[in-house]
């Protein structure tokens, strides 16, 4: 399925070093100012993965596309309320929504999906949530992706998720790049996802 070859890479098994070492201080998952920790592979996805991928926005802008505000990483609900004009957010708590979203809206809905999600790979886990994140967890779920990982056949996995590459029915480079091998200073899902396993 995938363009290019899907290799490991040095900069993704970094990422992920960084992130299971502070989890594993922490006993599993990241602690903040939150009740709970945050699973390792909702980090490693936000950091590595979408973060990277998306933009940034601090002040509400008007997205003509989608006729409606929107803010962060295109957020257009803060706190179940729509986005309005004027609206600002420091770079950190853009962050801290986007935590709280990927795990709500993505991470968790995975775990019911895929039995055991929670167990497999955390790099694994981590391409699913940004995958969920940038084409739905309805897609997610019923991807060959999903289909594979409940299989235990994770690197056909890690590349069956290329071929959400499409827009408007054509193969999108910047789609490509992102899930497949990135680019010069983005890690790709594939990449990430094929560094992880043993």
């Amino acid at each position: 399925m995938p363009i290019n070859k899907i290799k490991s890479s040095n900069r993704a098994r970094n990422a992920i070093a960084a992130v299971v070492a502070v989890a594993t201080l922490v006993g599993g998952g990241y602690m903040v100012a939150k009740p709970e920790p945050i699973p390792a592979a909702v980090r490693l996805a936000v950091d590595a993965a979408i973060i990277p991928w998306e933009g940034l926005v601090l002040k509400s802008h008007w997205d003509r596309y989608a006729k409606k505000y929107d803010i962060c990483h295109g957020d257009t609900l803060i706190n179940g309320k729509p986005v309005t004009a004027g609206m600002t957010f420091t770079k950190a708590e853009c962050y801290d929504i986007l935590i709280a979203r990927v795990v709500n809206d993505y991470y968790r809905p995975l775990t019911k999906c895929i039995a055991g999600f929670d167990g497999k790979p955390i790099s694994l886990q981590a391409t699913l949530i940004s995958g969920a994140y940038n084409f739905g967890v309805g897609a997610a779920c019923k991807s060959t992706a999903a289909r594979f990982t409940r299989e235990g056949r994770y690197r056909e996995a890690c590349e069956a998720q290329t071929a959400f590459n499409r827009a408007g029915g054509q193969i999108v480079k910047g789609l490509v790049n992102r899930r497949e091998m990135g680019d010069a200073q983005r890690i790709g899902e594939a990449e990430l996802c094929v560094s992880g396993l043993r």
